[in-house]
């Protein structure tokens, strides 16, 4: 995204890392281009809980919660209970001596965070998600 707010024209999967650093801050660019996870209870959307509204990638912009599937796990990170399907990819990660499933963007490939299958009904998923990775927009 743009400062104005507005996409990009850039094809984000053909970025080199050299322009991803120019983009992103290092906090982001740690977390979502090297993998790496923010602290425990430290992001700006743990506690926050709006009624709707959209949660996009905060390196290409792409839709990938609604504000209406966040709850409150307890975990320390954001966590929802769906995705937009089309718009996140999972993986085997196993890094750290753990077997977890690791979200990423579908558009640019960004580190999101990790699904679990402790969520809540309908879906029983828990996407624990970094706030670092994100960006809110009101509906």
């Amino acid at each position: 995204m743009s400062e104005t707010g507005e996409a990009d024209a850039t094809d984000p999967r053909e970025l080199t890392d050299e322009e991803w650093r120019e983009r992103l801050s290092d906090e982001e660019y740690r977390i979502l281009r090297e993998s790496g996870t923010e602290a425990k209870f430290s992001g700006e959307y743990v506690d926050h809980h709006p009624d709707d509204g959209n949660y996009r990638c905060r390196a290409c912009g792409t839709v990938l919660f609604d504000a209406e599937t966040k709850y409150e796990s307890g975990c320390g990170w954001p966590a929802f209970y769906a995705a937009e399907e089309e718009n996140v990819t999972t993986t085997l990660d196993t890094s750290h001596g753990m077997r977890r499933t690791e979200v990423r963007c579908a558009t640019c490939d960004s580190h999101l965070g990790h699904v679990f299958d402790d969520g809540p009904e309908p879906t029983g998923k828990r996407f624990c998600i970094n706030s670092v990775a994100m960006e809110y927009d009101e509906a």
